[in-house]
């Protein structure tokens, strides 16, 4: 493979990072002949590296507007890219989406002749959220399709998406089991409960209370603000906040209002991190609130320190590389 990379450098055909990790995991997986590979798109789909192999079944979660000087600036146009994945005769599973989202994946569903379903329409889907002294807040799922039924399971990862992905991964099983595949419900019940998701609402700090999370777009920020506020105590959260220019930066910032309490903007070492003067002029004029910055992710934990109470808590999200960042920072401090 290092030679294979070597001559299109030459050739001033240099594959991307992406690119090689993907040949990587694919040589991985079959030195290691494994039964099924879980294949994540990177960007997209249609275009996507990973969009070579011929899947068993297509999974698509929840679209939303992500990356659109590449995928196009409306939910129409990311729905086509991403239905990209889909191949002849090869069954598709997905969740509610958007109309416009819904309309896209129906009809290319149709073009290429996949079969297609829907959780929660075409397979009987429900969740609900609850809280007990034993096990606090949490959220439990009922999943029935033509081949097993999964009734009230517990979902380890936090709030109502985690809870529907988990929704649509089991339906995908269910596809596969369709297909001949030795599915056991009860070692994927087992499997399930150890799901652990790193950088999603991930604990860094009891003392003080610290958490990350990915969320990089506007619904994703949406939904943490809604789990945070259904499975996490506080008495007020201080947000600290940094993304890239390549995102949905007004929507995102839209959506911190309907859950932190005070904010305050900084940036990553990335190239692409918006300057945090820049978010909070953008933050003042959208949701008409005060806010502070800090220049370093370091500057902005110290501020949050020191404005904080007992039962405060700190998150901090906005993009990979602020969270990878943050994870450094906790641990050193």
């Amino acid at each position: 493979m290092h030679a294979t990379v070597e001559k299109m450098i030459k050739d001033s055909d240099a594959p991307t990072f992406f690119e090689i990790m993907t040949a990587m995991a694919f040589l991985y997986f079959m030195d290691r002949q494994v039964d099924l590979a879980i294949v994540e798109t990177g960007l997209g789909g249609r275009l996507d590296s990973t969009n070579v192999v011929n899947p068993a079944v297509v999974g698509i979660t929840s679209i939303s507007l992500d990356h659109q000087n590449l995928l196009g600036n409306d939910l129409a146009s990311i729905a086509k890219e991403k239905s990209g994945v889909m191949k002849a005769g090869v069954p598709v599973v997905t969740v509610q989406q958007e109309a416009p989202v819904m309309r896209v994946l129906r009809r290319h569903a149709s073009q290429v002749n996949a079969p297609f379903s829907v959780t929660g329409r075409d397979i009987d889907f429900s969740y609900r959220f609850e809280s007990s002294r034993e096990e606090g807040p949490h959220t439990r799922i009922c999943v029935t399709t033509p081949q097993s039924r999964f009734e009230h399971l517990r979902v380890p990862l936090p709030g109502e998406h985690q809870a529907i992905n988990c929704g649509l991964a089991l339906a995908m099983l269910d596809k596969l089991k369709a297909l001949g595949y030795a599915i056991d419900d009860h070692k994927a019940i087992s499997g399930l409960h150890k799901v652990k998701l790193l950088g999603r609402m991930e604990v860094l700090s009891r003392d003080p209370h610290i958490i990350v999370d990915t969320a990089h777009n506007a619904a994703s920020i949406r939904a943490l603000m809604q789990a945070i506020g259904q499975h996490i105590p506080y008495d007020s959260m201080i947000v600290i906040f940094g993304c890239n220019n390549d995102k949905d930066v007004r929507g995102m910032l839209q959506q911190l209002q309907y859950g932190a309490d005070k904010v305050i903007f900084t940036r990553s070492n990335s190239p692409k991190a918006v300057f945090p003067h820049d978010l909070a002029e953008m933050y003042t004029e959208i949701c008409g609130k005060m806010c502070q910055t800090a220049m370093t992710l370091r500057e902005a934990i110290r501020v949050a320190r020191q404005a904080l109470s007992r039962e405060d808590l700190i998150c901090i999200t906005g993009s990979f590389y602020l969270v990878g960042q943050a994870k450094q920072e906790v641990q050193q401090t």
